[in-house]
C-alpha cells in the first residue's frame, strides 16, 4: 500500500510564491514517478506537472510552463511542486500522484495512488 501525503498549502497573495511537498510512504518497487495535479471548485481535474524517476524527464501544462517546478528527493521520498508568481487562477486543491506502471504520463488515470491534497488560495 502506498501512501501520499500533501503539504504547504496555504493563503497567499498574487504573484508570491509557495512549495508543496508530497511525501511517500509504503512499498513502491523500484521506481515510480510522480505527479500533480490541481481541482479548482466547479472545474474538473486538471494536470499541473509530471517528473519520472530520475527526474531526467518532466512534463508541465501550459497554463502553469514557466512558472511552476517539479523535482524530487528520492532520498527522502519526497516530491515538491515550487510555485512562483501565483495568480488567482491557480486557486484549487493540490493532489499529488505516484504512477508505479511502465511509462510516464500525464493523464489522471496513469496514476495508482493518491494524496488527499492540499489548499492553495491566491487572492487578488
Amino acid at each position: 500500500q502506498v501512501q501520499l501525503a500533501e503539504s504547504g498549502g496555504g493563503l497567499v497573495q498574487t504573484g508570491d510564491s509557495l512549495t508543496l511537498s508530497c511525501a511517500v510512504s509504503g512499498h513502491t518497487g523500484s521506481s515510480y514517478d510522480m505527479g500533480w495535479f490541481r481541482q479548482a471548485p466547479g472545474k474538473e481535474l486538471e494536470f499541473v506537472a509530471a517528473i519520472s524517476w530520475s527526474g531526467s524527464t518532466t512534463y508541465y501544462a501550459d497554463s502553469v510552463k514557466g512558472r511552476f517546478t517539479i523535482s524530487r528527493d528520492n532520498a527522502k521520498n519526497t516530491v515538491y511542486l515550487q510555485m512562483n508568481n501565483l495568480k488567482p487562477e491557480d486557486t484549487a486543491v493540490y493532489y499529488c500522484a505516484a504512477n508505479l506502471g511502465y511509462g510516464l504520463g500525464v493523464r489522471p488515470q496513469d496514476f495508482d495512488s493518491w494524496g488527499q491534497g492540499t489548499q492553495v488560495t491566491v487572492s487578488s
